[in-house]
């Protein structure tokens, strides 16, 4: 019965999900250019948001699309276990490590710095809200210059315009659906598509694995 719910639900929202961005500023790439980083070591997101679990949804999501941008990521799990075995183990922590530190112990040409602002969800008698917003500046290791940065928020809200009763049917529903499933994470994914993918409006620029690089 759960699980059939958990179906109607599912299919119900996707129906009514409605995504909103903030738009990008104009961008300057011209450090970008000159740097032409190959390699890119992804911290851990420092996180403010009230989910403990933030951090690690929106870390785990970061490496393909900056993978199919055309760059090499280091493996999550190796930085992970690296900073683990020298004593580090909080963003904070972590994102206070010299660039050139990480480029002696990774290798990397670049390093992506993440801050998770929002992540979760709002219930109002008859709706809820997923808002998921990351910041991400992608800064050399060879030179701690500063190569790009940027900003996304994402919602996904859903409700019904069935009358009262069917609003508050769907209220229901939706709690049924968010407490099987985390639908901040999968709205994670796409707040990391959005702002991490090459060829997006104020986005990162293709890496060199990809046919498309130097083209922007």
């Amino acid at each position: 019965m759960i699980s059939r719910l958990f179906r109607i639900g599912a299919l119900a929202i996707a129906a009514l999900l409605a995504g909103c961005a903030v738009p990008q500023k104009n961008v300057d790439y011209t450090a970008f250019r000159e740097s032409k980083p190959a390699s890119i070591l992804v911290l851990p997101p420092v996180n403010s948001s009230v989910d403990v679990a933030a951090s690690a949804a929106v870390l785990a999501q970061a490496t393909l699309p900056l993978a199919e941008s055309g760059y090499y990521v280091v493996p999550v799990g190796v930085m992970d276990e690296t900073f683990k075995q020298n004593g580090l183990t909080t963003a904070d922590e972590i994102r206070e490590v010299p660039a050139a530190k990480l480029r002696e112990i990774f290798g990397a040409d670049a390093a992506l710095y993440m801050a998770v602002k929002q992540y979760g969800s709002k219930y109002a008698v008859v709706s809820s809200t997923v808002t998921v917003e990351v910041d991400a500046e992608l800064v050399d290791l060879r030179n701690g210059a500063k190569l790009w940065s940027g900003s996304k928020v994402v919602q996904q809200a859903s409700g019904s315009g069935g009358g009262l009763l069917g609003m508050l049917i769907q209220a229901v529903v939706d709690q049924i659906v968010n407490t099987l499933s985390d639908r901040s994470y999968a709205v994670a994914g796409m707040t990391n598509n959005m702002l991490l993918s090459a060829g997006q409006p104020g986005g990162i620029l293709y890496g060199p694995r990809s046919p498309r690089y130097d083209t922007q």
